[in-house]
């Protein structure tokens, strides 16, 4: 026994500067050769890693996979603008131009399912389909949780006038004795690289996304995984958002908002049918296009 910190196997990474916009961290795998490409997008308060380290190595044998830390989030841009969930799209599709990738398809948990619709949103000819896993179109719709998020929101704006050492104080006291007791030392110096303004900023974000209007007109392939036993973005609500897509087709995993890791011998597998499903469908639509 070496003592040292357990690190799971992670792809390669480098840091990529994405012009006028900063710079941020990504892991690759470029997978079989002509492989398509999918884009992993994480949620709140995660990064690329500890949103999606139990996939890689599996979807890396279909896929050739591209994953991200969201700005503020891990070794993502830094900015002094405030956050929005907009940029985190348009971050991608800049990402997208620096490796020469024309399509992808997004595949987004929680927070980074909302980043995927507003990529298709945004980007739409960038997207050949979508996979969307313990996500919703909506965050609020409580008097109790529209004031929870919008106090996460105050604190962001405090945080921005908040000298660094006191910064520090309230993350390790709010944040990482609390939610990263149980984590190995890999996982809790991840989350100890965020920029606590922006994370605080960007819940207060997801307080304010409602995408219930435009999501009926989404029209590439999608998959929407729904995690049956989720207290964080309740079981419904993705019940909802799957409802809403014309295209998508639903897979259900049994577990809680963290089915990626605690259940990941579930998960994983649905994930890597989640994404060929979108991935078949889009060039079975791509071939019928050519044949007319």
């Amino acid at each position: 026994m070496t003592g040292e910190p357990l690190i799971p196997p992670l792809p390669p990474g480098q840091h990529v500067n994405l012009p006028g916009r900063g710079t941020t961290y990504i892991r690759q795998i470029d997978g079989p050769p002509g492989a398509p490409t999918i884009v992993l997008l994480h949620g709140w308060t995660a990064t690329a890693d500890l949103n999606f380290f139990t996939c890689y190595e599996s979807l890396g044998e279909h896929f050739r996979v591209i994953a991200i830390d969201h700005r503020g989030h891990g070794r993502g841009i830094r900015s002094t603008q405030p956050f929005k969930l907009s940029d985190c799209a348009d971050d991608v599709a800049a990402l997208a131009d620096q490796l020469h990738i024309n399509t992808f398809i997004p595949v987004g948990y929680s927070m980074g399912g909302l980043v995927a619709q507003l990529l298709w949103k945004r980007h739409e000819a960038r997207v050949r389909g979508l996979v969307l896993a313990a996500t919703t179109g909506h965050f609020v719709e409580s008097r109790e949780e529209r004031i929870g998020f919008l106090g996460l929101k105050g604190l962001g704006a405090l945080a921005r006038l908040t000298p660094r050492a006191a910064q520090d104080w309230i993350s390790e006291q709010t944040y990482l004795q609390k939610k990263t007791s149980m984590w190995e030392p890999w996982a809790v110096q991840q989350a100890a690289n965020h920029d606590w303004r922006l994370i605080l900023e960007a819940g207060g974000a997801l307080g304010l996304y409602d995408a219930r209007e435009w999501l009926p007109h989404v029209e590439v392939p999608t998959s929407v995984i729904i995690t049956t036993r989720d207290q964080t973005v309740p079981t419904p609500r993705q019940e909802h958002l799957a409802s809403l897509i014309p295209t998508a087709r639903t897979y259900r995993v049994d577990g809680g908002h963290d089915a990626v890791i605690a259940r990941a011998h579930d998960f994983v597998p649905t994930l890597v049918d989640a994404c060929k499903h979108v991935n078949d469908a889009a060039e079975s639509t791509l071939r019928s296009h050519v044949t007319r």
